[in-house]
Formats: structure tokens, sequence, C-alpha cells
């Protein structure tokens, strides 16, 4: 096959998500009576403009937690202490809500939209200009205030590496290009000045099976993550890939662009971060000895400046396919019977 594009199964997911946030200020609050007032109001204004546009999968978040959305056959939402799970599928679940404590004074007010329909990937220049244009009707209804919205756009496809050895044979071919350009392209014209990202994520779930397999009589999960470390090292060097890292401490992996955002993690997320225009070799750990039990270990694979070429990240994604199919290959995975799940992430964001 061409290496213009990455040809993926037809099961394949997409899911778009985009943020527009605003710094709650003293300048904005003391046009309303309490923070709660606030909330509603602003809440009221713009669900009514998403209706006109119509987007109908939106979210006002106005308790500091962070969103993280992900596919599911059926449509519900968790909270835990710092996010904000939602679960849905694009082509049938609709919703519309404000998250927010009536005592609490957010950081930030997030205005949250979750792609809908189908051919989210082909459509996402669309959806992108309609939540422009909310943005846009928004901030001119708001009272008075000097702080700018950040938007953040987040698409994501999601498959089986092994799907075609059970028998998943039809294929799609995408070239991946950059969000920036392919939006141009459809006659969406984002500020010069954005910062956008790229990388892989891939989870294994540490099955029974894999550690039987995989673990000597008597050792602990130290020598397993060190196993799996070394393998999907060789497995990556050998093809040149070089920002990568492990996760393997329970916690949820956030990739950041680290000459903006540094490196650490909360009580529930690991920030991983990369500059995408640093090409020197880079691989980063975090996995805590065996101290905390994990179900499923992420690696993560970032890609740099260098490894776009036109027509887009293609090129790239063929040689992290191959690398994870001798990593698989390596650990003893059975691709007829176990399910590797590659996502590909991309990421833009600027300010108006």
């Amino acid at each position: 096959m061409s290496q213009s594009k990455l040809y993926v199964p037809l099961t394949t997911r997409t899911n778009q998500y985009i943020s527009a946030e605003l710094k709650l200020t003293d300048e904005l609050l003391v046009h309303y009576q309490d923070v709660e007032q606030c909330y509603q109001q602003i809440a009221e204004q713009f669900f009514k403009l998403t209706e006109v546009h119509h987007l109908f999968n939106v979210h006002v978040i106005a308790n500091d937690k962070l969103p993280i959305v992900r596919y599911h056959t059926e449509a519900y939402c968790l909270q835990t202490a710092e996010q904000i799970l939602f679960f849905y599928d694009p082509e049938h679940h609709e919703a519309q809500n404000l998250f927010y404590q009536a005592d609490y004074r957010a950081r930030k007010l997030r205005f949250l939209f979750l792609a809908t329909g189908n051919d989210i990937r082909a459509n996402a220049a669309s959806f992108h200009k309609n939540v422009r244009m909310v943005i846009d009707k928004l901030s001119t209804q708001l009272p008075a205030q000097s702080q700018p919205f950040k938007v953040r756009d987040h698409q994501q496809m999601s498959y089986d590496l092994f799907a075609a050895a059970k028998r998943s044979t039809e294929t799609y071919g995408y070239k991946l290009r950059n969000i920036y350009k392919r939006y141009k392209s459809r006659g969406c014209e984002l500020p010069a000045n954005y910062t956008s990202t790229a990388h892989v994520k891939v989870t294994l779930p540490l099955s029974r099976q894999l550690k039987q397999q995989l673990m000597l009589h008597g050792q602990d999960d130290q020598a397993l993550y060190r196993y799996l470390e070394d393998h999907f090292l060789s497995a990556i060097n050998q093809r040149h890939l070089t920002h990568a890292a492990m996760v393997a401490n329970g916690l949820t992996p956030l990739v950041r662009n680290s000459k903006f955002e540094l490196k650490g993690q909360t009580a529930e997320t690991q920030h991983i971060g990369f500059n995408p225009n640093d090409n020197e070799a880079e691989y980063q750990r975090y996995w805590d000895g065996g101290k905390r039990h994990v179900e499923a270990v992420d690696f993560i694979l970032v890609a740099t400046t260098q490894d776009y070429a036109e027509p887009g990240y293609c090129r790239y994604m063929n040689h992290v396919e191959a690398a994870l199919k001798d990593f698989a290959k390596s650990i003893g995975l059975d691709p007829k019977k176990q399910v590797m799940t590659v996502g590909f992430y991309q990421h833009i964001s600027y300010l108006i």
C-alpha cells in the first residue's frame, strides 16, 4: 500500500471536540449579582447561540474540572474530583449541561462543543467554523472585558491494529494532514499564531494471560514493566521514532507541548510534555516500580516537526504501525485474539 496514506479499518472511530476557555475575572463578575447568576446567565446565552448554529452536544463547565471525551454506545457523564468524563456516540447522542457549584468561583469558564453526526473528520472544518461563530457572537454579548478566549480543537481516530487478522479487511485511506492546512483548504481560516501537536496513544491491557506469559514465577510488576519497556524501546528505535513515553502508574496521560506547559502530575492525571520542534530523542518513564497495581499500560509516541511531510502524518503513522506490530510480536500478542487499540490524536490551539 502507498505510504502517502494511512489505511485503517472501516470500523475506525473518529471524534472531535472543541473547548473555548475564558478566565473568570473581577472585571467580568462585577456585572452580576454573584457567581451563580454569572454562570446561569452566560450559559443561557451560550445555549441559545448553539441552537441557532445547530450545535447539539454542548456544555458549560464552571467547576475547573478537565473534560475527557470518549466514544461509547451509551451516553453518560461521570465526574471525579478533577475530571468530567463524557461518553457518547456522535451519530446518536445530544446533550446540554451546565456544571457548577453555587458557592465555588471558577478560575475559568470552559465552553465545550462535542461534534455530532457522521463523517466527523470530513466535516471537522465546518464544525470548527460553526463553533467560532458561536464564540464570536458570545464575546459580543458578554459585558465588556479584556480577556481573550483560548480555543482548543481536539481530533482523534482509534482502531484495532490487528483488525485485519480478525477478518476486518475493508480499509479507508487517510493523509492525516496538519489541521491548519486542512482547514485552510476547506475555507476555514485560523489565526497564524497557533500551536499544534500530534501523538499516538496505545493502551495495552495487562490481562491475566499476558502476565502469565511474560512474568517468571515470583517476579513482581516492576519486572513486567521493565520487560515491556525494553521491547517497546527496541521496536521504536529501529523505526527512528524519537519522542516516546510509557505510563504505568494508573494515571490518565495528557500530552502537552512542553514549550508552554510543564510536566507533572495530579492525583488523577499524568502530564507528559514534549516540544515538537525539538528533534533530539527523548524518552519519558512514568511508573513507580510496582508500588501501584495497574490494569493497563499506556505507550505514547509524539510526532516532531521532522515527522510531518506532505501530504500529512501518514508516513509517520506507517512507521508507528510497523513499530507497534514488531513490539506486539516480540511480547507474544496473538493478533487473532487480542486487541491493540491505536489512538491518533491531533490538537491545535490559539487565542482570539
